[in-house]
């Protein structure tokens, strides 16, 4: 195995295939960044989502995808440009893997490529043990979703953040008020084949027990792009909050629990999760 990644393995306490794969799957998704890095992706777009939030804010949770926007529009953007660079960086560091673009079925501003990894190769590498290798699928990969918005919402702004492994390099990411801001606009408007995206709560628990402030703007901005608010009427603090309780009773928080728990070690923590306990703390969130 490669002495980097060895390093960066030594961050992770690693006991079971669960660990291992979180592992896994953060580490390649660190080696992918350094690799659009490398192709000056990020003179062009920003790093945002729930992977931006725990590689570079401190997020207490795992997180699967990695998420982009472009900082002004370009509907001439291919992501597909970038592929090689990502391929190439993963493989110079012992990584098989393949990247396929997404098919779209619909017109939408939103590119999706996958990154996919065979795991029992580097199961064996890292040395987990044969008794716990047995238990996994040998036809299992791993598989990471990369996608681009190329018709970004304006009013935000962004900063460079820094990573030392596997090498120093930088990363833009929107800065943390806008990065709330856009976790609120899934929180409101997401849509996921009727299934209650947890990781969405959890991260809004996470803003606003931390203290950070929310750009109304910047979600008033999103709302708009995707028609869940008019242009000319003004989101105030006020209206947000009385959107986030509709919402609230909408959902089904038995079913919250169950997207989040695998990302998650304390599985008591969600024990408080009520409609109750979130119209409370959403009269918390500062603006």
């Amino acid at each position: 195995m490669n002495e980097a990644i060895k390093i960066m393995l030594n961050k992770y306490q690693i006991t079971d295939l669960t660990s291992f794969e979180h592992a896994f799957k953060e580490i390649i998704q660190e080696i992918a960044l350094l690799g659009l890095w490398r192709a000056k992706f990020f003179e062009h777009a920003v790093f945002y989502g729930g992977t931006a939030l725990r590689i570079f804010y401190g997020l207490d949770r795992f997180s699967e995808d990695l998420d982009f926007s472009l900082l002004k529009p370009e509907p001439n953007f291919d992501l597909n440009l970038y592929h090689h660079a990502v391929e190439q960086e993963l493989v110079s560091f012992g990584f098989t893997v393949t990247i396929t673009q997404k098919t779209k079925n619909i017109e939408s501003a939103i590119q999706s490529a996958f990154i996919k990894a065979e795991t029992k190769k580097h199961l064996f590498e890292i040395g987990l043990s044969e008794k716990l290798s047995i238990y996994h699928d040998k036809k299992r990969a791993m598989k990471i979703k990369f996608e681009i918005d190329t018709d970004p919402p304006q009013n935000f702004e962004t900063e460079a953040k820094y990573l030392l492994q596997p090498i120093e390099f930088y990363v833009k990411t929107f800065k943390i008020q806008d990065l709330f801001a856009g976790k609120m606009h899934a929180v409101l408007c997401r849509k996921w084949q009727n299934r209650v995206k947890g990781r969405d709560w959890y991260d809004m628990i996470w803003f606003i027990k931390n203290n950070f402030s929310l750009n109304l703007e910047h979600l008033q901005a999103r709302m708009v792009q995707t028609g869940h608010w008019l242009p000319t009427n003004i989101l105030t603090k006020k209206k947000l909050i009385d959107l986030l309780v509709t919402r609230i009773e909408q959902i089904d928080f038995e079913a919250a629990k169950k997207d989040i728990a695998p990302f998650i070690a304390e599985q008591t923590r969600l024990d408080i999760w009520s409609k109750a306990f979130f119209k409370d703390i959403v009269d918390r969130i500062r603006t």
